[in-house]
């Protein structure tokens, strides 16, 4: 009598949620061991066409939202909760305690987003995020604005453009999707509290045009390429 083969399935690249158990993964600094297993630091796969317009879609970026939510966060990405899927949500309502200085920015969904054009000034911003608790914020550059091209849960085909502090959630949550956190390119860092006092006391530059030796938050990326194209280029390099 012959033995079944037995593959054990990825349940990162799954839509497949367990909602009691929702958590942030949290960054690994490069130093550490650990990066290689974590979905934070692993190539994000497409939604396909099949899985647009499904309970098992709709339930994960519920889920999302929900943790964002939560979390007071005004973004997130699927792989900040374990699961390798081109997927993020971006909004700040009016009264979020930790951006609502900035404005609000309406709900919005990417799936399988690729930016197709992008502005040749950039922002300086000082980054936080749900992946880095705990951090100092880190100085980092964005562009003014960015157009792209994205899928809706219905697998319908989106074009736009975010300006402001849109299109810095925008970025940040692309970083993810690349893989890392602005951890892994910001060189300059302030705790909460002292950047607070700095930009009180305007002694450091905070959404202002940035200057060109600020790195760039989506450093490598090339404008038009999908995520898989960005990808392959990475991993053929390490």
């Amino acid at each position: 009598m012959g033995l079944k083969s037995c593959k054990t399935i990825d349940q990162s690249l799954t839509l497949n949620v367990q909602k009691d158990k929702l958590e942030i993964l949290q960054q690994i600094p490069a130093t550490q061991k650990g990066r290689e297993k974590s979905a934070l630091y692993l190539p994000p796969r497409r939604i396909t066409d099949q899985e647009f317009n499904s309970p098992a879609l709709r339930e994960l970026i519920d889920n999302m939202y929900d943790l964002m939510v939560q979390k007071s966060g005004v973004g997130i990405a699927a792989n900040q909760m374990g699961k390798r899927l081109q997927v993020f949500i971006i909004e700040a309502k009016s009264d979020n305690p930790r951006y609502k200085i900035l404005g609000p920015v309406q709900k919005q969904v990417f799936i399988n987003p690729i930016i197709t054009k992008v502005s040749s000034t950039k922002k300086n911003f000082w980054h936080g995020c749900l992946s880095a608790d705990g951090e100092k914020r880190g100085n980092v550059a964005t562009y003014e604005w960015v157009e792209y091209q994205c899928q809706n849960e219905n697998g319908a085909i989106i074009t736009g453009r975010l300006e402001g502090f849109a299109a810095v959630i925008f970025q940040h949550e692309f970083k993810h999707l690349m893989n890392g956190t602005y951890l892994d390119v910001a060189k300059h860092y302030l705790s909460k509290k002292e950047l607070d006092l700095e930009i009180e006391m305007n002694k450091i530059p905070f959404f202002e045009t940035a200057s060109d030796t600020l790195p760039l938050l989506i450093k490598g990326y090339s404008v038009g390429e999908t995520l898989e194209k960005y990808h392959s280029k990475i991993f053929k390099n390490e």
